[in-house]
């Protein structure tokens, strides 16, 4: 039968192979560095890479085995035994496993003459998951292993290879990671419009350009005050865990998984924003922009003070501080421009209220698959999004099945 493709299906299919070929080069990366490492006699460099990896791993692995055994069995009513799957997670490959299913997925739609909405729906929650997942994996691996490589480049004063390599993937795989999580959340409430190109060209860069300065002013840290770094990260980290408890999540099916999911998010808030709970996003935004923005001059200004103006290298610390602070300006003009711009939005029509206008999304039926998990979080951070649906619900126009 010819293909008959859907019109965001090869988007999706393309999403999950994308995400499974910069979740491998990553691990390429890692494995590459700790051999070469090795091979110098770095063998605490190789250690700590080793440890990242594994650590980040086992995390990665065990959101994805809560999520399966939370969800309704009669969901995945394809999927392997619960033993094989038991397997696949304790080899550590559960994450590999849902790209691959994924994928599977939407290629079998490319195939139907007219893919039915639970069959959509059902590849948008795999999709979803995917990409929290690996939202999670780049922050629990990819950004604490390039602040150390970073940390490793500044103290030597030059790069070999595979940290090149590794640099260059781990800044692109964090910044994917980020606008994926970002796309997927929008089709979790009918009411938002997908990204288009454009739009995801300059989401991905502004998280590029604010994401690098913060990595590195904690890479500068790290090579100057190498002994330092672990207290600073772990008292930071304690005031933005205590900050998350305070917002009273409720992500995961239990207590003990849902402090593994504000530890996680803690850890994320070290280097960026993640939203967590409803109400004045913009405000909390703002707040975290500012406390980071402040923390990362800290942590420069200590560098300066205490090391001088040239790093052990041997490179100019002003020089780097100023193509820092470009960057970040960069990064919050797109920022701003995407927000006021390019940010996805419909029609214009009259305000029934004040009479005023205002900018609506289009009405769409609501899905008869949903994620639990990622809607959670879509409605927090789309907090007008939330109160249309409930605006919706109250009139009874529609319901979620």
């Amino acid at each position: 039968m010819p293909l008959s493709i859907h019109p965001h299906v090869a988007l999706d299919v393309i999403v999950g192979l994308v995400n499974a070929l910069s979740f491998l080069l990553d691990l390429v990366a890692d494995l590459w560095a700790v051999v070469q490492y090795m091979l110098v006699g770095r063998y605490l460099w190789a250690a700590l890479v080793l440890m990242l990896l594994a650590l980040s791993s086992v995390l990665l692995q065990l959101f994805s085995w809560l999520w399966l055994t939370a969800d309704p069995t009669e969901l995945h009513h394809l999927k392997p035994t619960r033993r094989f799957l038991a397997l696949l997670h304790l080899l550590q490959l559960g994450f590999l496993y849902r790209c691959l299913h994924g994928m599977h997925q939407g290629l079998t739609m490319c195939y139907q003459e007219a893919p039915s909405e639970c069959d959509l729906a059902y590849a948008d929650f795999l999709s979803l998951d995917i990409s929290m997942l690996r939202l999670f994996e780049s922050f629990m691996e990819a950004t604490p292993q390039l602040t150390l490589v970073l940390a490793i480049v500044l103290q030597s004063g030059h790069a070999e290879y595979h940290q090149w390599f590794g640099i260059s993937s781990s800044f692109l795989g964090i910044s994917w990671a980020l606008l994926d999580y970002h796309r997927s959340l929008r089709t979790c409430l009918p009411s938002k419009q997908r990204l288009g190109w454009s739009s995801s060209a300059v989401y991905f860069l502004w998280n590029l350009l604010l994401l690098g300065p913060r990595i590195c002013a904690v890479a500068l840290f790290s090579a100057v005050l190498p002994y330092h770094v672990a207290l600073h990260f772990l008292s930071l980290w304690l005031v933005l865990l205590f900050w998350v408890w305070l917002q009273g999540t409720k992500f995961m099916p239990d207590s003990k998984g849902e402090w593994l999911y504000r530890v996680t998010v803690a850890l994320i808030l070290y280097f960026s924003w993640f939203n967590v709970s409803g109400g004045r996003t913009r405000g909390r935004a703002t707040i975290h922009l500012i406390f980071i923005l402040s923390d990362s001059v800290l942590l420069v200004t200590t560098s300066w003070v205490t090391n001088g103006t040239w790093l052990p290298s041997g490179a100019s610390l002003p020089v780097w501080v100023t193509i820092g602070g470009g960057c970040f300006f960069l990064g919050l003009a797109l920022r701003t421009i995407y927000y006021l711009w390019l940010h996805p939005s419909c029609s214009w029509e009259p305000d029934l209220v004040d009479g005023t206008l205002r900018l609506l999304p289009p009405q769409r039926l609501p899905k008869l698959i949903y994620n639990r998990r990622a809607t959670w979080l879509a409605e927090n951070f789309f907090a007008k999004a939330k109160a249309q649906a409930a605006l919706a619900e109250e009139v009874q126009l529609n319901g979620v099945l």
